[in-house]
């Protein structure tokens, strides 16, 4: 039988240095999960397909205009302003109950934050009044 000293056998047998195969795969697990997908609240919007010269300004006499305001109090019903969205909901709702046949037009501030916008759609889709126009601004 032929005997090898411990320090020969270490030294003259392959191995394999795990250590960068590992680090690979910790960055690749750390890509991974910066990069995957999270679940986002979405709020489905119907944009009408037409062409800038078929849109048109709103009609005066039958309109609710209802403005989303940069700052507090973010909400205003034909130019009175709610401190408060449950006054605006209910000064709103009995708006619309009163004219159901009007059309609501909803103009935001470019500096207004989204959140009151997305409140104020929550709403008008909840009660399902879909006779809306959404007013924008060009940016140049």
């Amino acid at each position: 039988m032929i005997r090898l000293h411990s320090s020969a056998v270490d030294s003259s047998a392959p191995s394999v240095d795990l250590t960068p195969l590992i680090d690979i795969i910790f960055i690749v697990l750390v890509f991974l999960l910066l990069t995957a997908n999270t679940r986002l609240l979405a709020l489905p919007v119907d944009v009408p397909q037409q062409q800038e010269t078929a849109l048109s300004s709103p009609e005066e006499d039958k309109t609710l205009a209802v403005n989303v305001l940069a700052d507090a109090p973010h909400f205003a019903l034909d130019q009175i302003t709610y401190d408060s969205w449950p006054e605006f909901k209910h000064a709103f709702l009995q708006a619309h109950k009163a004219n159901p046949n009007y059309q609501v037009v909803v103009a935001a501030d470019k500096a207004a934050p989204v959140q009151p916008l997305m409140q104020l759609l929550a709403l008008l889709q909840a009660r399902q009044i879909d006779k809306t126009q959404i007013l924008m601004e060009e940016t140049p």
